[in-house]
């Protein structure tokens, strides 16, 4: 008989004065084990992912500021550079290093970009769809002429300032638009997700719980090559999954994987850009074989 899944204890961190959430699935004394969801997700959408590794390691995932039930910036902006240096104070205030990294978009992006910072620290690495659009994109999107990058900034800006948030008159509204998202996901996974990823408001509807401020692009980041440089500082064993269904290219394909000491890529069938939800079984078979080696 399987035993119901225990939840996590919540706790909190500060970074850059933030007060921050992060979830803890005890085994203290166990490997370090860390989950970083993607943009507009929340730590909770780990669950499935915690519950198959929470016996062999010891596991937190956090709350990216913005997102879930960490606090919301007031003014600035939301730099990856800065989701860097809160995960590094996260790990540092734990004492949770070296540790093991799992990552998905937004917090793959992240992972790898701290594992080439810290590369002394990760043990293993793996960035699920974390590598951002096709090259030519991004490159187009980072090296573009700053008075380009600057006024599109402002126009997100005011554009997002006048965006009402949306509210749904009922969990099962939200639900639906949760599985409209991604129609991979089962029933129990867009439930689950959808309580854990939204508020009640004061009027009795629902509310996603992420800033929409998120959904701004900053006006200045990494140039392309610098990232690239840094990818080439991971020395730890690094395991790269990439959707088939998913609007991001193929590393192993797009030469974006060369860059790495020692990286390898694992592209899914039926599976978008949510790889880890849309085929969990064998998302977590070949995780557990590139972690076991």
């Amino acid at each position: 008989m399987q035993r119901p899944m225990e939840g996590p204890t919540s706790h909190i961190y500060f970074s850059q004065r933030l007060r921050l959430h992060y979830v803890d699935w005890g085994n203290e004394g166990a490997p370090p084990m860390l989950l970083l969801h993607g943009g507009r997700d929340h730590c909770r959408n780990w669950d499935w992912v915690a519950e198959a590794f929470r016996d062999d390691y010891h596991i937190i995932a956090p709350d990216l500021r913005g997102h879930g039930d960490s606090q919301w910036l007031l003014g600035g902006s939301y730099e990856h550079v800065d989701y860097v240096y809160d995960i590094a104070q996260l790990l540092h205030q734990r004492q949770h290093t070296p540790v093991t990294i799992i990552g998905h978009s937004l917090g793959g992006s992240i992972s790898l970009l701290y594992a080439g910072l810290y590369p002394e620290t990760v043990t293993r690495l793996v960035s699920i769809e974390g590598m951002g659009p096709p090259p030519a994109i991004l490159e187009e999107r980072i090296n573009a002429p700053l008075a380009t990058r600057l006024s599109a900034w402002i126009d997100d800006l005011r554009r997002i300032a006048g965006r009402i948030p949306r509210r749904y008159d009922s969990l099962e509204d939200a639900y639906e638009r949760m599985q409209t998202e991604n129609p991979h996901l089962t029933e129990t996974q867009a439930r689950h997700l959808t309580i854990h990823g939204s508020n009640q408001n004061e009027d009795g509807t629902y509310s996603w719980k992420f800033d929409n401020y998120v959904r701004a692009f900053p006006p200045v980041g990494l140039p392309y090559e610098e990232q690239q440089q840094l990818h080439s500082r991971i020395s730890c064993p690094t395991l790269l999954f990439h959707g088939q269904e998913s609007w991001a290219s193929n590393p192993a394909e797009d030469g974006r994987a060369e860059h790495f000491q020692n990286a390898e890529v694992a592209s899914i069938a039926n599976a978008g850009h949510w790889v880890h939800h849309d085929q969990l079984d064998e998302f977590l078979a070949i995780t557990r074989a590139f972690l076991a080696r």
